[in-house]
């Protein structure tokens, strides 16, 4: 069962690259692993997959040692104080929308003299119960994160609204482009084009948009018990 929705999860990635005139290889498969155990991952990683999302530290932290080779994205909201604990082994963090964040993790990877790559935040939907940089905040904190030392900005990340119909949230996902864009013309000659965008209900209309990152997980594991 979990190959065949992988399978079918694929196809539709690669639909999604034709219709868009894209390659599949500029897309990223980002499995969310919330809630599921690190047997239910490794047959994820026995797939093929290697990237994996996390929305909460310490339910990484609980499953990291039994989890087979993988790339550990932090996706979820990241509180300062927890910075320390995946400074370490984190390829991606997703969630960066405050210039403390940053500072947080530019110190802590200072003492690892190691750079971790980031994603700014962006509340494309303007909903209250979302975290995220508002789109007239986004120059000033992308600015801020350039000045520092051991965070290296690669682009931006956004959580849509749900919708039934996923047509629906394309605005939301035009306007993540349109930022995506303006940050690239701002800073010529770095590599901030990533977009992690789409998830289960609404990945094919995001990398029609552009997405270069997805992050699934019911369409991967079932629904959530």
């Amino acid at each position: 069962m979990l190959a065949e929705r992988i399978t079918n999860i694929e196809e539709r990635i690669r639909g999604a690259c034709e219709r868009s005139g894209r390659a599949r290889e500029e897309v990223t498969l980002v499995a969310v692993t919330k809630t599921q155990s690190a047997q239910r991952v490794n047959e994820v990683l026995a797939e093929g997959l290697r990237d994996i999302g996390e929305n909460r530290v310490q339910e990484y932290l609980d499953k990291r040692g039994a989890l087979g080779s993988h790339r550990f994205h932090m996706i979820g909201h990241l509180q300062r104080n927890k910075v320390k604990y995946i400074a370490e082994s984190v390829v991606l963090v997703h969630s960066v929308d405050t210039a403390a964040l940053a500072d947080e993790i530019d110190r802590q990877c200072s003492q690892l003299d190691r750079v971790c790559d980031v994603l700014i935040e962006v509340n494309s939907s303007g909903e209250e119960s979302k975290f995220g940089v508002t789109p007239d905040a986004l120059p000033a904190l992308a600015d801020h994160i350039m000045q520092t030392a051991h965070v290296r900005l690669r682009g931006l990340m956004t959580v849509a609204a749900y919708e039934d119909d996923p047509e629906r949230v394309r605005p939301a996902f035009r306007l993540m482009r349109s930022l995506r864009d303006e940050l690239v013309s701002r800073y010529p000659g770095k590599s901030v084009g990533e977009l992690s965008m789409g998830m289960t209900n609404d990945f094919e209309v995001a990398i029609e948009e552009g997405a270069t990152l997805i992050r699934i997980g019911s369409a991967i594991f079932g629904p959530r018990a």
